[in-house]
């Protein structure tokens, strides 16, 4: 892939040093091509947005509109990948619910060596779109599996799909990608399973990742629900020495294990959030959900780096006639909001 040198994109001089530094931090770009989910999960902050299960029971409640063609998502990837972002996430709400995802995804930019897409899904609609997914650049799925009976579905996401579906969906993007990935938020509702989930992810070899929950305005009516991650700890522990801290300066810090190989993360609060800059006198730091850890797009055509902060977000569509101006643009919203003057 050719890499345009940052000097040479037009306008005023831009400092790039927090636009760099997060991407050596390993930081991600979430981008969410829908805000429609057609399951309700109770914890979901669908990325800002209007939540699914608040959706499902009010429906005077609207998502933002959106405004982003399938072109626009390519341009803006391709402007960012070319100034030098490597990790991109694909989210909604489902993003496979989106007329988007195909042509979006079928589209995307080389992302050269160390470069990397993700979808990020709750599986059931993998097997329907198998067959174009496999022929695209993802390099990975990861699956959101907080769930392991048709009872727990129930419970967590406000659905009648079986949990038999997930499974397959599970199947079907291990036929198509080498890398396939679990995420399972730590809940009561779950919490009898965990371990299923567990030897569920390690006899089919996939890494898998459990996160405890952080309180915020999304889920505060649930707050009992939260379970500390020290039971699976002491539970991963009994099958491995192999463990290590990562402390990345982004987000949360994890606990990672090897279990025969397998990775296991463990996302867990007692090893702190990372903040910056602008997060100094944020007037919802307590009810942060991750620190400074993604950047994120909108089908709306925002962009911000706060989950919690609409007021921070920047508008991208004035400037998608001109998409070569994006990076300076996001650049410079970078290094405000980590020198906190935005």
């Amino acid at each position: 892939m050719h890499i345009t040198p940052l000097s040479l994109f037009p306008g005023p001089a831009v400092d790039w040093t927090a636009w760099r530094n997060y991407i050596a931090l390993r930081g991600q770009l979430r981008v969410s091509l829908t805000p429609y989910c057609p399951i309700g999960c109770w914890f979901c902050h669908n990325e800002g947005d209007v939540p699914p299960p608040v959706l499902h029971v009010d429906r005077s409640q609207r998502p933002r509109d959106r405004e982003l063609r399938a072109e626009h998502y390519v341009s803006v990837l391709s402007q960012l990948m070319n100034a030098g972002l490597k990790r991109v996430y694909f989210t909604g709400g489902e993003p496979l619910t989106s007329p988007l995802a195909r042509p979006v995804l079928e589209q995307l930019p080389d992302p050269g060596p160390d470069g990397a897409y993700t979808l990020i899904t709750n599986g059931l609609r993998v097997r329907r779109h198998q067959s174009w997914l496999s022929k695209t650049r993802l390099d990975k799925v990861k699956v959101s599996l907080h769930y392991f009976s048709d009872e727990s579905f129930r419970a967590i996401a406000q659905t009648s799909f079986s949990i038999q579906e997930v499974f397959d969906g599970i199947a079907a993007a291990r036929e198509s990608f080498e890398r396939v990935e679990l995420n399972t938020l730590l809940q009561r509702e779950n919490e009898h399973e965990i371990t299923d989930i567990l030897h569920f992810a390690l006899e089919r070899r996939m890494p898998v990742q459990f996160i405890e929950l952080v309180g915020t305005d999304f889920n505060e009516d649930r707050a009992s629900s939260a379970v500390s991650a020290e039971g699976v700890i002491s539970y991963l522990r009994s099958l491995t020495s192999d463990e290590h801290v990562e402390v990345a300066g982004v987000g949360q810090g994890r606990r990672v294990f090897r279990v025969d190989g397998i990775e296991v993360d463990v996302i867990h609060r007692d090893l702190g959030r990372h903040h910056v800059g602008q997060c100094g006198n944020c007037p919802v730091r307590d009810k942060c959900v991750e620190g400074f850890w993604a950047l994120r797009i909108d089908h709306a055509g925002g962009f911000q780096p706060c989950l919690l902060r609409d007021d921070l977000r920047l508008d991208l569509r004035p400037m998608l006639s001109n998409p070569e101006g994006i990076p300076k643009a996001v650049a410079r919203h970078v290094a405000a909001f980590t020198e906190g003057t935005l």
